[in-house]
Order: C-alpha cells, then sequence, then structure tokens
C-alpha cells in the first residue's frame, strides 16, 4: 500500500467513551464499525481512499467482529456488493470516487434503488468538485434524484460525520432506500474529535452466518412487472418515510439568529465556509454564532416541504448556498415555497458563481451582496491576494503535474515522441491514470479521455478513417477495471486493427498504488498477510492470450531503443488484428518504498550497497537540452555553466535522480550528445573496489589534462 494504516487501524479499536482523535475520512470509518457493518467494498479514489486501504490492512481485527471485506475490480462490482442488503437485514457499505465512480456504478445503482432494501445500505461517495478536482465536474446529486435514493452531505465536523454515518443506516432501514454520503475533500481530511462507541458486531456476519438463505420473494427483484409498482413505492411510501424519518431525528440543524427578516439555507459541507464567510463580512463570530438564520442540510435530498417552508415563513428574503450546477436544491426550494404561496424571496445563483468550488472568498462575494452589507470585507480580501502576487513578484508560472521522478511511464511516451518523428503524428486515445500525464508537455499525446480503461474503445470509431494505426493507452489498473471487457474484448470482436500500449506498473497508482490481481508477488504476498484469501498471481498476458490475442509483445519500458523498434513494427506491420505491446517497469514509488527500508538496513549492518546516480558532463553538454524536450524528467534540469566561454545553459540531474537511467536511454535512442554519465556511489565497499577505483584512478590520471586530477573519480 502507499502507506501503513497501522495508526489508524489501533483507532478502529477504541471502546465506549474513548476519544477518537483524527481527520475526517477515518471517522467514518469507526462509524461503520459502531453502527454494526456486515460488509464493507469498494474501488479506491481520493478523496476517500483511506477508508477501503484501512479496512483491507484491518482485516485481522475485522475479522474477529465478523466484517467482510472486499476490494472490488471497479465500482459496478461494488455497488452490486449491495444486494446482500436487499433480501437480509445486513448493513452494507462501499465506496468510490464521486461522479466517474457514480457513472460507472449507475447500473447496479438504478436497479438497487428500485428493488429496495431490508438491511441499510450506505454508499460513501467522496465529491471531488471544483477547481481542484482530478475529474470532470459533475455532480452526484443528479444520482440521487433519478434514481430516487437519498443523498446526504454531512456539516464537516467529526460529530456530525459520524452521527451521519450511524442515521444513515437507520434512513436506509426505515425508507427501505440506499443512502448516498458525499464527501468534499475538505470533510475527508478534516481533523477534530469526538466520543467513541463501542464497535457492534453485525447480527449477520461471518461469525454468525445465516441458516438458510432467503426466501424466494419477487419483489425483490427489479425486473417487469414488478418494477411498475416498486416506482410508486418510492414516491407513495419511501420517500414519506424517508422524510418523517430526517424530521424526527432532527437529521438537518437550525442554527437561529437574531434577523428576522433573512435566512440562508445551505449545503452541510458548505457550512464551515459560510460560516467563514459570515465571520469575514462582520456578521458571525469565530465560534459559528451568525446574525443571519441558518438551515444546514446535512440530508439534501429528499427536502422537507414543510422544513423547507417553516424556515422561509416571515422572512422576507432566502440565500440558497448550493455548489456546483445545475442548482437543483434552489430549483426545489422555489418549487416548494410557490406551493406554499410564500412570497419569500429566493436568492442564491444570481449572487453567487454558477459553477465552480464555493470556496470562503466565493460565498463572501454573495453574502455581501445578499446582505447588503459591508464591502470591506471583500476590499480587503482583493487587498491580500495583490499582496501576495507582489511578494511572489508577478503570477505563479504555471507547473502541470507531471510523471514521478523515473516513473517507468515516461520512457514509454518519449519513445513515442521519437517513433512519430519518422512515421507521422498518431492519433492518440489517452486513459484515466498515471499515464494520463502524458497528455501534458514536454510529451503533449492524447486526443481523447473517455473513461478509466476506455482508452482503445474510444479508437474504435477512429481507426477506420487514419491512414495510419490509432494508438490506445491504457494501464494495468484501468485493464482490470473496465479495459478487458470494453476495449479487448470488443476490439477483437469487431476484428480492430488498432494498437494498445498496456502500462504494466503494477498497481492502480493513480488511487494510491493498492494492490492488484497481477501485482508483483512481493505486492501480492504483503496483501494475502493482511488476511487476503490467496496470494496467487494472474499475468495480464495470459489473459489476453486467453482472448484471442494475437500479436503481443512485453518490452521492458525503460529500454528506449526497443521500445521504439517494437512501435514501429506493431504501427507498420502488414498484419490486421489487434496489437498489445504491455510495457512493464514497477512503479518507481512502490519500488523506492520496498528497496530503501532493504539497503537501509543492509548498509547499517556493513554489507555492500550500490547506488546509481546518472549526471551530466558539463564540458560535453551543447546546452541544446533535447534531453529534457524528450523526457521531461523532474531531477533533469539547467543550470548556468561554468565555464565563462558558454553562455547558454548547461543540462543538469540534480540529487531526486533514482538511477532509472531514462536521461542516457533517451540520449542513446535519439542519437543525442554524449554528456551522460553513469555514476555508481558504493557504501560500505570491499577490497576489490577500492583496488578497481585506484586502478582507475591511475589511468584516468594518465590521460588527463596537464594541471587535471583524477582524485574522486568514479
Amino acid at each position: 500500500m502507499e502507506r501503513s494504516f497501522a495508526t489508524e487501524i489501533e483507532s478502529l479499536k477504541l471502546g465506549e467513551g474513548a476519544t477518537f482523535r483524527g481527520e475526517g475520512i477515518l471517522a467514518v470509518t469507526k462509524a461503520l464499525l459502531q453502527s454494526g457493518v456486515s460488509y464493507v467494498g469498494g474501488y479506491q479514489g481520493a478523496p476517500v481512499s483511506h477508508l477501503l486501504d484501512v479496512m483491507v490492512q484491518a482485516r485481522d481485527y475485522l475479522d474477529t467482529l465478523g466484517v467482510h471485506v472486499e476490494s472490488c475490480t471497479n465500482e459496478a462490482s461494488a455497488c452490486a456488493m449491495l444486494a446482500a442488503s436487499i433480501n437480509y437485514p445486513a448493513r452494507g457499505a462501499v465506496t468510490w470516487k464521486s461522479i466517474v465512480g457514480t457513472n460507472v456504478a449507475a447500473d447496479a445503482l438504478s436497479n438497487l434503488a428500485s428493488a429496495g432494501v431490508v438491511g441499510g445500505a450506505l454508499i460513501v461517495v467522496g465529491e471531488d468538485y471544483g477547481e481542484g478536482a482530478s475529474v470532470i465536474q459533475e455532480r452526484t446529486h443528479a444520482y440521487a434524484m433519478k434514481s430516487s435514493v437519498w443523498l446526504a452531505d454531512p456539516r464537516p465536523n467529526l460529530p456530525t460525520i459520524v452521527r451521519t454515518v450511524e442515521s444513515a443506516f437507520e434512513l436506509s432501514e426505515a425508507s427501505n432506500t440506499p443512502v448516498i454520503m458525499e464527501l468534499r475533500i475538505r470533510a475527508c481530511h478534516v481533523q477534530g474529535e469526538f466520543v467513541a462507541r463501542a464497535n457492534r458486531a453485525p447480527a449477520v456476519s461471518t461469525r454468525a452466518p445465516l441458516a438458510e438463505p432467503a426466501a424466494f420473494l419477487y419483489d425483490r427483484l427489479s425486473h417487469p412487472p414488478v418494477t411498475f409498482k416498486q416506482e410508486k413505492l418510492k414516491g407513495e411510501v419511501r420517500m414519506p418515510a424517508a422524510r418523517r424519518f430526517i424530521v424526527e431525528r432532527a437529521l438537518n440543524e437550525l442554527f437561529a439568529g437574531t434577523r428576522a427578516d433573512a435566512g440562508i439555507i445551505v449545503q452541510g459541507g458548505l457550512y464551515n465556509n459560510l460560516v467563514r464567510a459570515l465571520q469575514l463580512a462582520g456578521k458571525a463570530d469565530a465560534f459559528g454564532a451568525s446574525e443571519v438564520p441558518i438551515l444546514c442540510l446535512n440530508v439534501v435530498y429528499p427536502l422537507v416541504p414543510d422544513e423547507i417552508a417553516g424556515f422561509c415563513a416571515g422572512k422576507a428574503r432566502v440565500l440558497v448556498v448550493e455548489e456546483g450546477q445545475p442548482e437543483y436544491i434552489e430549483q426545489e426550494i422555489a418549487t416548494l415555497l410557490r406551493r406554499a404561496d410564500l412570497d419569500t424571496r429566493l436568492f442564491g445563483k444570481d449572487l453567487l458563481q454558477s459553477a465552480g468550488e464555493y470556496s470562503t472568498e466565493a460565498i463572501l462575494s454573495g453574502v455581501v451582496k445578499f446582505l447588503d452589507a459591508d464591502a470591506t470585507a471583500l476590499a480587503g480580501a482583493q487587498a491580500a491576494r495583490d499582496a501576495g502576487a507582489r511578494l511572489l513578484g508577478g503570477a505563479v508560472p504555471p507547473r502541470p503535474p507531471t510523471f514521478c521522478v523515473g516513473c517507468p511511464e515516461r520512457p514509454v511516451f518519449s519513445a513515442m515522441k521519437l517513433v512519430q518523428q519518422d512515421v507521422g503524428r498518431l492519433h492518440v486515445g489517452a486513459d484515466i491514470g498515471c499515464h494520463a500525464f502524458g497528455t501534458f508537455e514536454p510529451f503533449s499525446q492524447g486526443n481523447s479521455i473517455l473513461g478509466y480503461g476506455m482508452s482503445l474503445a474510444s479508437i474504435a470509431g477512429v481507426t477506420p478513417f487514419q491512414q495510419r494505426r490509432s494508438v490506445a493507452i491504457m494501464g494495468d489498473g484501468g485493464f482490470w477495471h473496465n479495459g478487458l471487457l470494453s476495449g479487448v474484448s470488443s476490439n477483437l470482436f469487431n476484428k480492430g486493427d488498432g494498437l494498445l500500449v498496456i502500462m504494466k506498473n503494477g498497481y492502480t497508482s493513480a488511487t494510491g498504488t493498492q494492490e492488484l490481481i497481477s501485482s508483483p508477488e512481493e505486492a501480492l504476498k504483503r496483501m494475502a498477510g493482511a488476511g487476503s484469501a490467496t496470494g496467487t498471481q494472474m499475468t495480464i498476458e495470459d489473459t489476453l492470450k486467453g482472448a484471442g490475442v494475437k500479436w503481443l509483445r512485453t518490452v521492458h519500458n525503460y529500454r528506449v531503443g526497443d521500445m521504439m523498434k517494437t512501435l514501429k513494427e506493431a504501427l507498420t506491420t502488414a498484419e490486421r488484428g489487434l496489437k498489445v505491446i504491455i510495457a512493464e517497469g514497477e512503479c518507481q514509488l512502490e519500488r523506492q518504498r520496498r528497496i530503501r527500508p532493504i539497503n537501509a538496513a543492509r548498509q547499517a549492518r556493513g554489507e555492500r550497497v550500490v547506488r546509481v546516480r546518472y549526471g551530466v558532463d558539463e564540458s560535453v553538454c551543447s546546452g541544446d537540452h533535447s534531453c529534457i524536450r524528450l523526457s521531461g524528467c523532474p531531477s533533469l534540469t539547467i543550470k548556468d555553466p561554468t565555464d565563462p566561454l558558454k553562455v547558454d545553459p548547461v543540462a543538469h540531474v540534480n540529487n531526486n535522480c533514482v538511477g532509472c537511467g531514462l536521461c542516457g536511454e533517451v540520449a542513446h535512442a535519439a542519437t543525442l550528445c554524449p554528456s551522460f554519465h553513469r555514476t555508481e556511489i558504493v557504501f560500505n565497499p570491499t577490497a576489490w573496489d577500492r583496488l578497481v577505483r585506484r586502478v582507475r584512478a591511475f589511468f584516468i590520471g594518465l590521460v588527463a589534462p596537464r594541471g587535471g586530477s583524477a582524485k574522486g573519480a568514479p
């Protein structure tokens, strides 16, 4: 895994009355156990990755409670797990990343929502929305509305988050409906504490199995003709039951203010930002006491008509603070006010920005307009921005994300860039994952991104009218997630003729380097040690051969020349059919995490350890910088030359180098200058090492220029 959660796992064991301290997503994990959850599953993705990561690493402890944990191959399989709650009084929770995960799970979610549940079913979604998001900008709210599942959006503090998790299971059971709880990145990582309760061993579990399967009941199936009955139940039974529960348990919070003429209705997840904006506007204190009454919606769907009307009655105007578009909540509130014949004037997107993250600053501008407040706070915010810009000496230069130092995927894009100089520009279907960084400079390769594992499918309509073969890039995570079925199987069935490059780095790296079924054996052994049933490795190569792929090559990523040769062969061969190149190279981050402790221990024991570094001979470097344009490695940079006769900066390898050798490989493959050199730093050298060094120093000294020195020669 990306990190060890040993400390967090211990906090999951806290008992009645103990104080839990940590971040929001870990509080959710603890709340699941306090709620008596029977099973947990999901697919990783920020900002909710830690939930499943912790559960997977805590399998030994969860086994004592009888809780089943499963890492799912995609979000659809995770959502399908909740089928256990359709027939049985078993509480289940699954998790995935925001709208992209919900899109994948949509089919299963619709069927689950139609059939309804007996046991509580909770979906924890990381609502990755705003300027810093890593995915498309849509909201989960639309799915809640169209499938009639309830949507919680808790206020970002740990007690409220925990209460929402526990209440969500009860709400689900009271209304026989799944519940989605959306958490923004700030809610997931907010720090705080709450008073823990004892974990509950589930009534139905691996330690308390059912004596018999549930009796057959056709009404539990999302299948005609009962689907019409289920649709009627959604509106006539389930939603009224949900609204009663929301009111009886006071899930939404009312913060009374001193003003009677105005009020603010806000999504729970935005409450902290709203209070801060009110404080800056001089309408609230640092502890949240606001002059303006606030209705905090910890459940944003369904809304309770009487609750909304009761809050708005007698007020001249109400502001709805709703992040994202369309303004689903604002539109529904407008309808409810009209039906209640209330003339309260409603404000929302007319005063606030229509799209994007509602930061404190964004909310502040709307609040000032809504309250006709003194605009001093806005002027102060602008002054702070201007002062920051002056201190920085101007705008911060753009710095797009890029591959890690030594990333094995970078040399593949270097090879592709060099190949295109010979064969011409190619149409490249990009994909979700680390390899999407290849769309940035210096590679700038990728014409579309359509979804995780969808790159090969995305070139199906392009390839037939291209003179050259199109290329699809896919990671091993995307391959197992969706690419095998949607891409490979479809291409083979339709007798496609494209090229698929699979980045086999061993992990689902973009979501936190979780293990795959094809991960290196060391990783699978670690996973098995954490309670996995098996450590058996399944290879992508065998799977592709079994599917019917005839043209298949495996090339080590760092051998740029070999990769170029294989790419040219795939693009120019007369052989028809799908061609697959597996670019094999373990994720450098995982490799470094694995070998650094080993090397440190060996060095401490006095054993010989060798570290490889690369460098640039300044006297040879011409300052052309082609190496940088073809590599893009963060450790390959420039510096001012020490030679006064050189004007242009020279290439330089800084101390971040991990010794992957890409810079030298690119220089060789592209026939660039011979300025790169390889250095071996030997710790605890042997007598042979010392002898070799002395011999090298002697001969280098013979050919060194007069006045030069071989001292320290490698």
